[in-house]
């Protein structure tokens, strides 16, 4: 053997194959199946929730393919995301694997974690009835494969999968013993959730993809989400405006206020819930101020742009209202985050704590609309 060692580490398969002519050749082992003889599931088979548009340009993509040409490059390169999206199914397997291929190389930012910007998330039904997290899929590659749960109790159980928030994926798949009955749990046919925004909503800089507060909701209320949050860009935009008219959800959520200053905010409020309205007589719409800065309880500059905002989104408001606009609800922001400074990661965009207070704040607003 150390003639054959020594071979091998000199001339390669060449020098190897000399080696096992003179020792006797040895057998070599079989090769492992590199997918541990799991069957994989494509989860579009099954029903991806949180899209609110079919035709889309990719499978994952959060707006339609005909936006392209009607929205500002940054919002179409952000809706590439998947953000919001999730897949639900049962099944009665003992280890639930993942196989996922990310749009971009970059898996993380320099604020929020890989598992957040490019992983999965599983979280199951227990035996009340709450969805309780599992697992989280660490990506480490374009391509990944990770299982992501073992060991699990017998018996059927109810499984939501999260999407990636700040990465746009190819594929997903789920891997399953051959021999585990599965079923797919299809997109809720109630009327999901509508949210627009920014950053924030998009999932900055929540640890994994269900800990924003729109997938917190999504599970506390039993609905579908459509997550459209773009960050640095949620800025009510008529051409978005109208998209989202299209839609025909149970509540639209409108919170962009942290990427808009003052002037845009009265500017653009009245437009964008007119657009809504005159397709949508009947839907609530919930206008929400922006979160208090972190840092605001000591720098002026901060307060100052927190008020000034509220003010402008306070005064379209009643405007609409005075107008005789109905099913309007306006949230105010200075609980959002809590009054402790210890719900963000930079003193804007918030840690799974401050994800969890949003969610607090906006889940007894949202209870009775939907």
């Amino acid at each position: 053997m150390k003639r054959r060692e020594f071979l091998l580490g000199v001339g390669g398969g060449v020098a190897l194959a000399l080696a096992g002519a003179a020792l006797g050749a040895e057998k070599a082992p079989p090769a492992k199946d590199p997918d541990g003889g799991l069957k994989w599931h494509d989860i579009r088979d099954w029903g991806v929730e949180g899209k609110g548009w079919a035709e889309t340009e990719r499978p994952f993509d959060r707006l339609p393919a005909r936006a392209k040409e009607k929205v500002r490059p940054p919002v179409w390169n952000l809706s590439r995301n998947s953000a919001g999206m999730c897949v639900r199914f049962e099944t009665d397997a003992s280890a639930i694997s993942a196989r996922w291929t990310l749009t971009s190389p970059n898996l993380a930012m320099n604020h929020m974690p890989a598992t957040g910007v490019s992983g999965l998330d599983l979280y199951a039904r227990d035996d009340a009835g709450r969805w309780r997290w599992l697992a989280v899929g660490r990506p480490q590659a374009v391509k990944n494969q990770a299982q992501l749960a073992g060991g699990i109790p017998p018996g059927k159980r109810a499984y939501t999968l999260y999407l990636p928030l700040y990465n746009g994926v190819e594929s997903v798949e789920v891997g399953l013993d051959p021999r585990a009955a599965v079923e797919p749990l299809p997109p809720r046919k109630t009327k999901p959730m509508a949210f627009y925004g920014t950053s924030i909503l998009q999932g900055g800089c929540a640890s994994r993809p269900g800990m924003v507060h729109t997938a917190i909701l999504g599970r506390r209320l039993d609905r579908a989400v459509i997550n459209l949050g773009f960050s640095g860009n949620g800025t009510m935009d008529p051409e978005v405006a109208e998209l989202m008219a299209e839609l025909d959800p149970c509540v639209y959520v409108v919170d962009c206020l942290p990427n808009m200053a003052a002037d845009a905010v009265a500017q653009r409020t009245e437009p964008l819930v007119r657009t809504l309205r005159a397709k949508h007589a009947a839907t609530p719409i919930v206008l929400v101020e922006d979160r208090t800065y972190s840092s605001a309880w000591l720098l002026p500059s901060q307060r100052t742009r927190n008020e000034a905002s509220r003010t402008a989104l306070r005064k379209a408001f009643d405007a609409l209202v005075a107008a005789g606009v109905q099913g309007l609800t306006l949230v105010q922001g200075e609980r959002l985050l809590g009054d402790d400074a210890e719900a963000t990661v930079d003193g804007s965009h918030p840690t799974d704590l401050g994800f969890l207070r949003i969610a607090d704040v906006l889940e007894p607003v949202l209870k009775p609309l939907v």
